[in-house]
């Protein structure tokens, strides 16, 4: 059956009112979505964007100590369940030749939710934890973008993911196509949400929440259009990789010292 646009939004919005659901949005989502007026943005590959923005994970560097989930969940009201999250961070455990041998616990925004050996486990000899940080890829090519219905998820024109609480309608398609399970429903607004790259901060010179909090400097931003920027300078002397490249989304978080097995 083909229903227009029109006739789309006018049922979605029976299902909401029906359901009590009222539409919200974050402070910070809403002052990123003011800034991009229109969700026909441009390609983020077309040459002409002022800002390249990357983000870069040194997973040798990180320790675990969660400074960054807790900075993401103030500066972004993340609900506090297990289910809502922006950021997180894996726990692994490898053996002596480094590939990880184990997934074994998600770090959230409400705590560590175990999925290997439990808290009381003892590594066994010869291996060693190691913690991995993930976030949205901000994709060049995200699978997420086209499957919406309503045109709530978009691109800026400086090739930034975003999500319009105004549009959005929870219908979870963009949840399913996303391969990095970076999405979430809002459990207050029932609209999706996640990770912006603090949007609302890059855009004013700031760092992204995690980013500068981070103590050891495991996570870096940058803007590849910046010759100046350390993390334009740091991915031309040493090799990064990424998350699950055989999607086809060329994710923008770059990867140092990620581990074989890690996905």
């Amino acid at each position: 059956m083909n229903v227009s646009r029109r006739k789309f939004l006018g049922m979605a919005a029976k299902v909401m009112v029906g359901g009590i659901i009222v539409y919200g949005v974050t402070p910070s989502v809403l002052e990123a979505i003011a800034r991009d007026k229109t969700p026909q943005a441009s390609s983020p590959n077309d040459g002409k964007q002022k800002h390249q923005w990357v983000f870069v994970v040194d997973v040798s560097k990180c320790i675990g100590c969660m400074k960054c989930l807790e900075a993401c969940k103030r500066e972004n009201l993340v609900p506090p369940d297990p289910d809502s999250r922006r950021t997180w961070v894996e726990e692994y455990t490898a053996g002596e030749d480094g590939a990880a041998l184990g997934h074994t616990a998600n770090w959230g925004s409400d705590g560590p939710e175990r999925t290997g050996p439990s808290a009381e486990h003892q590594e066994p000899a010869g291996t060693k934890g190691f913690f991995v940080p993930k976030l949205c890829n901000q994709c060049e090519d995200p699978p997420c973008v086209p499957v919406c219905p309503v045109s709530a998820t978009f691109q800026t024109e400086d090739g930034i993911v975003l999500v319009d609480a105004k549009r959005c309608i929870g219908c979870k398609y963009c949840i399913m196509a996303c391969p990095y399970g970076a999405r979430y429903l809002h459990n207050g607004t029932r609209t999706v949400d996640k990770c912006t790259w603090c949007y609302h901060r890059i855009t004013k010179g700031l760092p992204p929440a995690c980013v500068e909090v981070c103590p050891v400097e495991a996570r870096l931003f940058g803007d590849l259009n910046d010759p100046e920027s350390p993390v334009r300078k740091l991915l031309k002397e040493k090799m990064t990789q990424v998350l699950r490249p055989e999607t086809g989304t060329k994710p923008r978080v770059r990867y140092l010292g990620l581990q074989e097995g890690v996905r």
